[in-house]
């Protein structure tokens, strides 16, 4: 079997085998290397261009390292208690390099700009998600593939990988446990747009020490359930805290930066006057939701005369005039309703930040937490470790935004009143 390898900036060479490099000079998956991983963060950061593209074939390989890690220290777990023998520990890791690889497959054009155009799904009433469109594409476009190609040695179906991007137990059974390793709060997604976001954008907010989670990450035992989980040796806890704090300071700095969610909102309202119906189509079409990306996008922009693609050509953004402090007060947001009705006529978009950085489990629709392994193999939440974790909290900012002509004459109206 021939391998490959691609040079990257942040991993230094990324291996592939026959099968994977197939399915990355697929037609469908060179589509993310039109697909920008931050949307029009560009216009703030000029080097932020990066692409879901590289950003894919980097959570594969961090996915493997995590993996070889976690096997590596935890092989006899593995077969004693779960019954993996080495070749069915060979097949999970090709699984999870295919599903890593895969992750974002069905992502909209911008990334998750355009995930707000998705279509309403029938079956729950609420929104698609780009994982339904990627798994959607996995069981449809890439089953060939993945179960017919010559170095497909492991007996993976299309719908294994499916099922690890949208967590079917079902599917997965005594594999389950390793969603987290694709979605989770100590993911390789996570731990890859952080380091990746933060090169290309030229800015040190999401380094941390991913040598050290590699080499911490192990198995651990719930102690209600007693199922196997992910969690992280004692000695290492202070790696997982700093995932935290980095995806904080990331979003504050870069993903919410004020200037970045204005193009946000120009690119939205721009989709939502070139897409037909103002949404994307659904998973059913997926030929026709594959043709969307942001070349087709942009050339739709540049050929357009509405408003806002005019503002997004021309850097003619609106501007914030208002906005709350990260966590604002009772009387903090009396001042915004205020500064709202002070600016009743000329307020051309509200924002609200609503993220937390960390979910625990006793809230509602909290992830399982990051746990930590002690000595004695026993587990605790990385919450009652850091105290830093256990009150960051989420941000509730919210701003208001004028358009430019109007931004002498807004900041005016707040001084008057005392706003400013």
């Amino acid at each position: 079997m021939k391998f490959y390898e691609i040079r990257d900036p942040i991993y230094g060479f990324i291996g592939l085998n026959e099968l994977e490099m197939d399915i990355v000079n697929h037609p469908v998956f060179q589509r993310l290397r039109r697909i920008k991983q931050l949307g029009f963060t560009e216009m703030v950061y000029p080097s932020a261009k990066h692409s879901r593209f590289e950003h894919s074939l980097g959570v594969m390989d961090l996915a493997t390292r995590l993996y070889d890690g976690i096997v590596k220290k935890n092989s006899h777990i593995l077969k004693e208690t779960i019954g993996l023998d080495c070749g069915e520990l060979d097949r999970d890791r090709e699984l999870i390099r295919l599903a890593a690889l895969l992750h974002d497959i069905g992502h909209t054009p911008f990334s998750h700009v355009g995930e707000s155009l998705m279509p309403t799904n029938p079956k729950t009433s609420k929104p698609y998600k780009h994982e339904h469109y990627s798994a959607a594409i996995i069981k449809e476009i890439f089953k060939d593939v993945i179960e017919d190609h010559e170095a497909s040695v492991y007996n993976i179906k299309a719908r294994d990988v499916a099922a690890l991007i949208e967590g079917d137990e079902e599917i997965l059974k005594t594999r389950f446990f390793w969603k987290v390793l694709i979605s989770g709060q100590l993911d390789a997604d996570r731990g890859d747009y952080l380091l990746r976001d933060s090169y290309h954008a030229g800015v040190k907010y999401g380094i941390y020490d991913v040598d050290r989670l590699i080499n911490t990450i192990t198995i651990g035992e719930d102690p209600e359930t007693t199922d196997p989980i992910l969690a992280i040796e004692d000695g290492g806890w202070h790696v997982a805290e700093s995932l935290v704090i980095s995806r904080y300071h990331m979003f504050t700095q870069i993903y919410f930066h004020k200037t970045r969610r204005a193009y946000d909102y120009h690119l939205t309202k721009a989709l939502e006057d070139i897409l037909p119906g103002k949404k994307f189509p659904p998973p059913e079409e997926l030929e026709d939701f594959l043709k969307w990306d942001d070349w087709t996008v942009g050339y739709k922009i540049l050929n357009s005369g509405q408003e806002d693609c005019k503002r997004i050509k021309e850097r003619d953004h609106l501007r914030m005039v208002y906005e709350t402090p990260e966590k604002p007060t009772k009387v903090d947001l009396n001042k915004f309703e205020k500064a709202k009705e002070v600016l009743e006529n000329i307020v051309t978009y509200e924002d609200e930040a609503k993220n937390s950085w960390y979910k625990f489990t006793t809230t509602e629709g909290g992830d399982v937490e990051i746990y930590i392994k002690k000595e004695n193999d026993t587990i605790s939440p990385l919450s009652e470790y850091s105290t830093i974790v256990k009150e960051i909290g989420g941000i509730r900012q919210k701003r208001l935004y004028v358009p430019p002509e109007e931004k002498n004459n807004a900041k005016n109206k707040l001084i008057k009143e005392g706003l400013l």
